[in-house]
Order: C-alpha cells, then sequence, then structure tokens
C-alpha cells in the first residue's frame, strides 16, 4: 500500500485540486491520503474527508514541518510514504507509478523525489528556479565524504517525495527546525550510506507568487536551517556561492534569451532580496535576538 501524507492548513481550492489529482492515479496497488490538518478555518478538513482522505486535525502551535509529517507517518499504514503539499498537483496519471518505482528500486535507496514545475502563470524567477533546481535529467545522489556536502548532494523536497516506512522508522524527520527538514534528513541517510534517486518524470506542478519580501523571509528562514541541512564546513560554504553565481549569470541570460528581458530589474531586485535574506539567516546568530524573530519564522532561543 501507498501512504500519502499531505498536512495542509486553509488548502481551498488547491487542496481540492491535490486530491483529485490523486484519486486520478494509474496505479497497481491500493492507496490511502493521510490529512494532517493545522486549524483550517475554511473547511478544508471537511473537503478533505469529502476527498476520501484520513483526516487528523490538529492546533495550528503544535504545527511543525518535520514533526507534522511524522505524525501523518504514524497515523499511516503503507509501506511506501508518499509526501507532498496541498498546492502540489499531479502534472499527469502516472505521477504516483514513477515516483514509486524509484523509491522502491534498489535497497540502498532511501528515497526519490520529483520534478516541480510552475503553475501557469507562474513569474519568470520562479519558473527559472524550478527548471534550475528540478531539471529535466535523472540522477542518483550519493555521498563518498563529508566533503561533498552541498546543496546539490543533499537536494531532497518533500513537496514531492517517497520513502520506505523502514527508512523512516530509522531515520524520522527532525521536528525542530524552522524548515529544510528534508534537506536534513537526505544529509543523515547520505552519511548512512544510502542513495537518494531523483526522478523527474514524477512531477507535479508547484510554485509561489513570492513577492521580493516574502522571497526575502524564505530565504531567511533557509539561511538558518541551513546549518542542518546543506551548508557545513568551509567547502559547502564555497560550492553555494559558486552556485549562486552559476544561478544569476544562468538566469540573466536565459530572462535574455526568451524575451523577458522587461523582467531583468525586476529580477535583480528580487534576486538580491532572496540574497540577503539567505546571508542573514547563515548568519542568524550573531544578529540580535529581536531582529532575528522580525525577519523570519526563526525563533531564537531565550
Amino acid at each position: 500500500m501507498i501512504s500519502v501524507v499531505i498536512p495542509v492548513r486553509n488548502g481551498g481550492a488547491d487542496l481540492v485540486r491535490c486530491l483529485e489529482g490523486i484519486s486520478g492515479q494509474l496505479v497497481d496497488e491500493p492507496v490511502e491520503v493521510v490529512v494532517i490538518d493545522s486549524g483550517s478555518t475554511d473547511g478544508s478538513a471537511d473537503r478533505a474527508r469529502e476527498g476520501g482522505a484520513v483526516v487528523h486535525e490538529i492546533p495550528p502551535e503544535q504545527f511543525g514541518h518535520g514533526r507534522t509529517r511524522n505524525l501523518g507517518v504514524g497515523l499511516s499504514s503503507g509501506d511506501l510514504v508518499v509526501f507532498t503539499s496541498q498546492d502540489a498537483v499531479a502534472a499527469d496519471k502516472h505521477w504516483l507509478a514513477s515516483l514509486s518505482a524509484a523509491a522502491r528500486g534498489s535497497p540502498d535507496v532511501a528515497g526519490a523525489y520529483g520534478r516541480q514545475l510552475p503553475h501557469p502563470g507562474a513569474r519568470p524567477p520562479e519558473q527559472f528556479f524550478l527548471d534550475f533546481m528540478y531539471g529535466p535529467d535523472a540522477r542518483t545522489q550519493r555521498l563518498a565524504s563529508d566533503d561533498e556536502l552541498s546543496y546539490e548532494a543533499t537536494l531532497f523536497s518533500n513537496v514531492n517525495a517517497a520513502i520506505p516506512r523502514v527508512v523512516l522508522e530509522r531515520f524520522p524527520f527532525r521536528d525542530d527546525l524552522t524548515m529544510s527538514e528534508d534537506q536534513e534528513w537526505s544529509r543523515r541517510v547520505l552519511r548512512d550510506g544510502y542513495a537518494l534517486v531523483y526522478e523527474p518524470r514524477a512531477a507535479v506542478r508547484h510554485s509561489h507568487p513570492y513577492t521580493i519580501a516574502s522571497a526575502f523571509r524564505r530565504f531567511f528562514d533557509s539561511g538558518v536551517s541551513a546549518e542542518h541541512a546543506y551548508v557545513e564546513g568551509a567547502a559547502s560554504r564555497i560550492a553555494l556561492r559558486r552556485a549562486g553565481t552559476r544561478y544569476a549569470r544562468e538566469e540573466l541570460e536565459w530572462l535574455w534569451r526568451s524575451g523577458r528581458r522587461r523582467w531583468i530589474p525586476y529580477t535583480v531586485v528580487y534576486e538580491l532580496g532572496k540574497f540577503i535574506g539567505l546571508q542573514l539567516g547563515l548568519r542568524h546568530r550573531r544578529l540580535p535576538r529581536r531582529l532575528a524573530r522580525r525577519l523570519g519564522s526563526y525563533e531564537p532561543p531565550a
């Protein structure tokens, strides 16, 4: 059996599309959907039940990206657990079969994750970001030594992922991180000798209409969590700087080649906001506690 776990809060029409996409999948085994609703006020819990999901409700203050997903695993029964988000929609009817096959391909595979495509109407910077991070080429990620730690090596997203239950029982998500709990998880399993599989044929549509301010906050939170996920030591910081330089160059080239030149001024400001947010997040321990709380979702220790 496959269990699909979805954290939900005020999912609205996005949640309905997500559930409809799951129910339309062509798979040769039973599929259960487990929704953890954290205080929705828009009727999401009832919508999920109407869509055939098992729903467990928690107060919003109990939500945590890792904690809530671990709870969903405990409430599910499948030998394979698939994670997705309320605003992610299967790109076709073979998404679940492709993702499941990749996760079950070998005993040394800890999990598989799939491609994320932009929703129709997504802004060019978001389109480029998703293609840069989740492109069309399949790959298997392994870690020979800690010198290879980088965001590319540990890249893994539970917006669109499948993990065998036996692996999750040994390696649950860390429950005290603001975000990047999926990449912190991937670092642990890679260090233990497992492999991760990226399967681009298992695609969902998932993108966000971030403003400059909201992108800044998200990347600040990413920087805060980076030391537990994709930044550890000088080598990984150098790799991150190189990747950032390549990203900026390729995005500007893509905007120019694709005829989106009018987006260049906005993109420069938008990406600068993300960069500053990330750099401040990486240095959050040096910031005054009150300032760190205002910049993102991070809650500094008292």
